[in-house]
């Protein structure tokens, strides 16, 4: 199942103006990276799902940092510019223009005594708060 939204126009600005402030980026040289944690914990998550289920993680306005990072399992074929990450049975899909906020960044997964949650360490982020999924960017 995938999800579309609208994004009202002041944060649809803002996404365009951080979009091509960060253009610069060579996604090329800077792509984002799966840790083997995190692969572990996507392929147990996939493995009780239908077949053909892939987790597609994106940026979209919103959060109490300006932009957030959404998790969703979907039953879809990655687009022609999305990044594929494969590693064993885990499979993430990331689409271009979230990848222009997510270059560099380490998908992982921790399980300690807080609790367990996937974090995205991401060198783009200059603030995020203490939720782990919302965060800012210069």
């Amino acid at each position: 199942m995938a999800f579309s939204f609208t994004l009202p126009s002041p944060i649809l600005s803002a996404l365009t103006t951080v979009a091509l402030h960060m253009s610069d980026i060579d996604l090329q040289n800077s792509p984002v990276t799966l840790s083997d944690r995190a692969a572990r914990r996507i392929s147990r998550i996939l493995a009780k799902e239908q077949a053909g289920t892939v987790l597609r993680i994106s940026v979209s306005g919103g959060g109490c940092s300006g932009f957030q990072y959404e998790y969703h399992l979907v039953q879809e074929d990655a687009a022609p510019d999305d990044l594929v990450l494969a590693r064993d049975s885990a499979k993430v899909l990331i689409d271009q223009l979230s990848l222009e906020f997510m270059a560099g960044a380490e998908i992982d997964y921790v399980d300690d005594l807080i609790g367990q949650s996937f974090q995205i360490r991401n060198p783009n982020a200059v603030a995020s708060c203490g939720c782990g999924t919302s965060f800012a960017v210069a």
